[in-house]
């Protein structure tokens, strides 16, 4: 006896129960595996073709508006152009009269250039005049008045002249000057202005100074006050004898003889020494060394003879005149004429250059 075995149940759901019972898997499940595939491939190349349909869309709708942004800013480019265009003219124009302003400002410039050679020119020859005409004065104050300070500050006006113009031709000029320059900065120094203010004390003293006849006797020991109780006889006598010591004095003066002079002798004295001591003051200036030490020697003699030696004041005179008498006042004055002389010639030869 033959079993007949009956296949289990399959309950899970397997393919051909669902081609079975759904239109879509009977479907799927008749068509073979190349079908489907090309059935994919139809689907994506739809896909693809919508996909590149839509950007080509987009890329149309900015392309136009490219286009049409495009089409905005060529009409701005125009009017920019266009605008250009004029400002170009207006420059054209601008730019010719600048040239004719330029050709304009070159003659002007030429003319200045001219102009100012001449004053340059000019200014030389006025500086060359003026430094001419102050080392003439600086020999002047040299060989007349012996001023040797105001010769030096002479020069150097002149050289500082010379050097504010700033010309190497000139080198030369100021070489010569400073050589003299030098010539005076060597000399001694004498104290004018020292001396004469020495002179002009004594001037002022001499009226002050006490003859030797206007010596009055020094009082001695005052005599002592009489008793309270003495008599009117015995201070009688006491006064009567004070004063009869006081009518002789005898005195040493220490000089062979006492010159006695009149109030109108010591009137015209004092006078006569204020003379010899303003002339030795312009033996000073004029640098006249031997009448100064003249006058000086006459003025000390006539103090010592008339005045009293023992005051103060006269002593004091004394010891400045004896001060004064040691005194140089001259001295040997350099030649400074090589600065005139060379300012001069170079003067007359840029004069004859500028002709």
């Amino acid at each position: 006896m033959t079993e007949q075995v009956t296949p289990p149940e399959n309950n899970d759901g397997s393919p051909a129960q669902v081609a079975h019972g759904n239109p879509l898997g009977r479907l799927i499940a008749r068509m073979s595996l190349t079908q489907l595939t090309l059935a994919v491939l139809t689907l994506v190349f739809l896909w693809q073709w919508f996909d590149a349909h839509q950007q080509i869309e987009q890329m149309q709708q900015q392309l136009a508006q490219r286009l049409s942004e495009m089409d905005g800013s060529s009409k701005a480019s125009q009017a920019l152009l266009a605008q250009n265009q004029e400002m170009v003219r207006e420059l054209g124009g601008k730019l010719s009269v600048l040239e004719s302003k330029f050709a304009e400002a070159q003659n002007q410039r030429a003319a200045l250039e001219a102009l100012y050679q001449e004053m340059s020119s000019s200014r030389d020859q006025t500086a060359l005049a003026e430094v001419e005409q102050t080392l003439m004065i600086a020999e002047q104050q040299l060989q007349l008045a012996a001023n040797v300070k105001a010769a030096l500050i002479a020069m150097q006006h002149a050289d500082s002249r010379l050097q504010h113009l700033d010309r190497p031709a000139l080198a030369g000029l100021r070489k010569t000057i400073d050589h003299d320059i030098d010539k005076l900065r060597s000399l001694p120094n004498i104290d004018v202005a020292g001396i004469n203010a020495r002179l002009d004390g004594l001037v002022a003293a001499v009226s002050n100074l006490p003859l030797m006849q206007d010596i009055h006797p020094q009082e001695g020991a005052r005599a002592p006050e009489p008793a309270a109780d003495a008599t009117a006889w015995q201070r009688f006598w006491r006064e009567l004898w004070q004063d009869i010591r006081h009518l002789v004095r005898i005195e040493n003066t220490e000089k062979q003889y006492m010159p006695l002079l009149s109030p109108t002798q010591s009137f015209f004295l004092r006078e006569n020494l204020k003379i010899r001591l303003l002339s030795a003051r312009l033996a000073l200036l004029s640098r006249d060394e031997a009448s100064f030490r003249r006058d000086v020697g006459t003025a000390q003699e006539w103090i010592q003879a008339y005045y009293d030696s023992r005051s103060k004041d006269t002593a004091q005179a004394l010891a400045v005149l004896q001060k004064l008498a040691s005194a140089n006042v001259s001295i040997e004055l350099p030649d400074i004429s090589d600065s005139l002389e060379a300012v001069r010639n170079y003067r007359i030869a840029h004069e004859k250059g500028a002709r």
